[in-house]
């Protein structure tokens, strides 16, 4: 079965699923008042390891431009409501994440 991911945006974590089970979960920061996570559905249409500066470790770019889900320069942000838009993750959880996802996997993002 393929992957999926979900973003809850209220609860601020991201479930990733195999079929209709949750198989793993991760804690993630999203975007602040005036520049919120785009809620919907899209895909991951491009990897990029070690993209330097605020993107951490690692970046998943969505099928939506400019937005995606990436590590930190700043771990203290998880959790909170504080980015542009994009999902940040620990950099040690995109990692993770990035071994287990392929370019195509469906990501919604809900409120």
């Amino acid at each position: 079965m393929p992957y999926r991911i979900i973003v809850d945006l209220s609860q601020r974590m991201l479930h990733l699923l195999e079929g209709d089970r949750v198989i793993r979960s991760y804690p993630v920061a999203v975007g602040k008042v005036l520049t919120q996570s785009p809620v919907g559905e899209y895909k991951i249409v491009n990897k990029v390891p070690n993209p330097g500066g605020p993107f951490g470790a690692f970046w998943m770019g969505l099928s939506r431009p400019h937005y995606g889900i990436h590590g930190t320069n700043n771990p203290a942000s998880i959790g909170r409501a504080v980015s542009k838009g994009c999902i940040r993750m620990y950099n040690e959880d995109v990692l993770a994440l990035s071994r287990l996802v392929r370019l195509g996997t469906r990501v919604t993002i809900r409120p």
